[in-house]
């Protein structure tokens, strides 16, 4: 499939362009959602272009097809609650009022990137929520439910396009409404 400049390709056919904890996940999800896995697809992209803005430009996509994932933390009684927050590049995730009220926690903040990077198992750049541990919440606004969705791969050097339904549908998915602002 062409998007943008870039050919596309199924991801589970290109394993290299995955970072470990992603291509994991996609393989046990393909075994109970085929289907769905199917539609996820991956190309390779410029590290240097890994940020949304320059990759947008660079290859030729919408801005509101992008989703970033950016990973949050709190505490509470001790507990760390932590949630990886997705929403078009095109807003903002209401960390101070939403993200903070559904982790239950009195203040919520951005997970340090050597943090994020260590816990992920994924590259700063290239954080996306699939392959993420099975204690981070997945919280996503539904707006990038529905149509096209281009989320990192885990690496700097790739992407993953997908149907914003098939990335609503990943086990673990919360939809929030008001996630985004």
């Amino acid at each position: 499939m062409r998007f943008g400049t870039l050919d596309w390709a199924p991801a589970l056919d290109h394993p290299d362009l995955l970072a470990d904890p992603v291509r994991d996940a996609l393989a046990t999800w393909a075994r109970q959602a085929p289907d769905a896995v199917g539609q996820v697809l991956v190309t390779e992209i410029d590290p240097g272009c890994a940020d949304t803005a320059e990759m947008t430009e660079a290859y030729d996509l919408p801005l509101a097809a992008s989703a970033n994932c950016v990973l949050v933390a709190g505490r509470r009684a001790g507990e760390e609650r932590i949630a990886a927050a997705v929403v078009r590049a095109t807003a903002r995730a209401d960390v101070n009022n939403v993200i903070k009220r559904l982790l239950d926690v009195r203040k919520a903040s951005f997970l340090p990137m050597d943090r994020a990077v260590a816990d992920s198992g994924m590259e700063y750049g290239g954080i996306t929520p699939i392959g993420l541990p099975a204690d981070h919440r997945i919280l996503l606004d539904p707006a990038v439910g529905t149509g096209t969705a281009i989320i990192g791969s885990g690496l700097r050097r790739s992407k993953i396009v997908l149907p914003g339904e098939v990335l609503a549908a990943m086990p673990g998915v919360e939809l929030i409404e008001g996630l985004a602002n």
